[in-house]
Order: C-alpha cells, then structure tokens, then sequence
C-alpha cells in the first residue's frame, strides 16, 4: 500500500487553524481518501529548510499562514504573476523540484465582499504578507482610494510604495474596513486596544473585514455585527481561499458547501 499524499498549513502559531477539517473533508468528498492535510507549526528561522524537506517527506503541497507569505514566495521558483505583484504566497505546490506559489487570498476577498470595492474606499490594518494580498486586490478591483495602517508606520509605507494605497497614522472612515494583523488571534476582548478604531469607530465603515476567527466570534467582528454593520469574518475567508487551494493541489473541483459545513462543525 503506498504512503498517503500529503498536504498541510504551516505557520506560527498554527494550532488554531480549521484548516485541517475543512481540507481533509473536501479530500474525502473529492474521492482522495489516500491524501491527507496537517498542521505544521513551524517557527520562522526553520521555515526555509522544513519547506525544502517537505517533497521528500510525500507533500504534495501546502497553504501558508502568519508569519511565513512573504518567505513563502522567496522561495518559489514558478511563481504566478498574482502572487508576485503581492509579493506574498499562501499556497505551494511541489511539481518536480519546482516550487510553485500562488496567492489565493486576494481573490478570496474579492468574492467574500457584499459587494464590488470598484470605486470605493478601503482602510486596511496592518502591513504583512495578508494586508499585501488585500491592498492589492482591492486595488486591482478599482477600488478609489485604499488606506494603509500600520503598528510600524514604515512598514505601512513601504507596502504602499511598492503596491499603491496610501500609508496612514490613524484609521479613516471608508467604505469598507479590512483587518489583517493577528491582533485577536488568541480569542481576547483587548482588541481595540491594538487597533486604532474602537467599536464605536465602525459606524464609520459599511463593511467589516476581519481575516483573523477563533473559535467565537472576534471581538471586532462581534462589535460590528451589534451595530448592524455588513460582516465578512475570517472563517468565510479561510473557506474560499482553502477552496482556490484545493483546486491548485489536486487539479479537481473544490466542494464548496462541505468545506463550509466542515468550517461549521468546528464552531462553539
């Protein structure tokens, strides 16, 4: 019986991640029952020799989450003009000793808004390897004007220099709101001490995007929803960019309403 394919997401942390459930039950869905998707928590300075590792091991490829996108694509050597003009992956697949890279954020953004950003505004927090994807897309959309935060205002001009935007010292009311730090990750009500909006600054936007989720709602995105604002939370988000994933690893369809319902289990 020969050895499962396998597949993962590495990060750091990484325990949180649905990931795993919503990969491993799209595989069954799909037929591949010999494949099988894990959790890699791997720290940053052994990112690059666990990545090399990994096609020997039987991975056929694997997403890539916080604080790995930008060396995700440093160490790509196909990757797709998308994810070069980011200038950060969240996908790898290992094809004959090449290393390809896409981003499959951007595009998830993109269909997860209640609406097209063309001609909009747009205020992201933060300045990593997602808010990268999400500037970009939102640009690429037509959107008007977008907005970048940062806790290090360098970083945030830099980002802008290189994709567009333009880098703010303090958040300003727009049309939509996109969240991309980790501040929230671990599930506590400090949020809005991290951010530069409270909750009562999110009647300033028509649109809340917070790519973190935990097991409950996040703190922002529960203040957005008791003030009637339109919500796109992480979990959604970790659905369709792990949908655009599948497709990319196993070459088949991915079966989006299980993957939602995989993501569903796992709340509460």
């Amino acid at each position: 019986m020969s050895p499962p394919t396998r597949l993962g997401v590495v990060g750091w942390p990484v325990a949180h991640s649905r990931s795993p459930d919503i990969q491993n039950a799209a595989l069954e869905a799909a037929g591949l029952r010999d494949w099988r998707y894990q959790l890699l928590p791997v720290p940053a300075e052994l990112f690059e020799e666990t990545v090399k590792a990994l096609p020997a091991a039987g991975f056929r490829g694997v997403n890539v989450t916080i604080p790995h996108k930008e060396a995700a694509l440093r160490m790509a050597t196909e990757p797709t003009p998308r994810a070069r003009a980011i200038g950060a992956a969240n996908t790898l697949v290992f094809e004959a000793g090449r290393i390809e890279a896409d981003n499959t954020d951007a595009p998830a953004l993109i269909d997860a808004l209640p609406s097209a950003p063309t001609g909009m505004t747009a205020q992201v927090l933060g300045a990593g390897g997602s808010a990268r994807a999400a500037v970009w897309a939102l640009l690429d959309a037509g959107a008007a004007k977008v907005w970048v935060w940062n806790r290090t205002p360098e970083r945030a001009r830099a980002l802008t220099e290189e994709l567009g935007g333009a880098p703010v010292r303090s958040s300003r009311p727009a049309d939509i709101l996109v969240h991309c730090t980790s501040t929230g990750l671990d599930g506590s009500d400090s949020t809005f001490k991290q951010l530069p909006v409270t909750a009562d600054d999110l009647a300033r936007y028509d649109c809340v995007v917070d790519l973190v989720y935990t097991s409950h709602e996040t703190a922002l995105v529960r203040a957005a929803r008791e003030r009637g604002i339109s919500v796109v939370d992480g979990l959604d988000l970790l659905v369709r960019q792990g949908a655009l994933s599948f497709e990319r690893f196993t070459g088949r369809p991915a079966p989006l309403e299980v993957m939602r319902a995989a993501a569903a289990l796992g709340d509460g």
